[in-house]
């Protein structure tokens, strides 16, 4: 059995974009979400709340994201 060339059509023409650019957004929204995580408890042990601020923003826009990515 031989492939029809003129029958294939590539995810760049159909506009389908490829797996392992769906999944790139999710893993940085993941570790930008461990990264807020990691701030927050670290400010926590310091007392300093404004690391502890930052982490929790930081943490909040990784949740946008994967919403985002979820939605899109």
């Amino acid at each position: 059995m031989e492939i029809d060339k003129d029958r294939i059509v590539t995810q760049e023409e159909s506009g389908e974009a490829a797996p392992i650019d769906e999944v790139e957004g999710r893993v940085e929204a993941e570790m930008k979400r461990a990264e807020g995580r990691a701030k927050e408890r670290v400010a926590q042990g310091l007392g300093d709340a404004d690391l502890e601020q930052e982490g929790r923003a930081l943490e909040e826009e990784a949740e946008r994201e994967l919403e985002e990515e979820e939605q899109g």
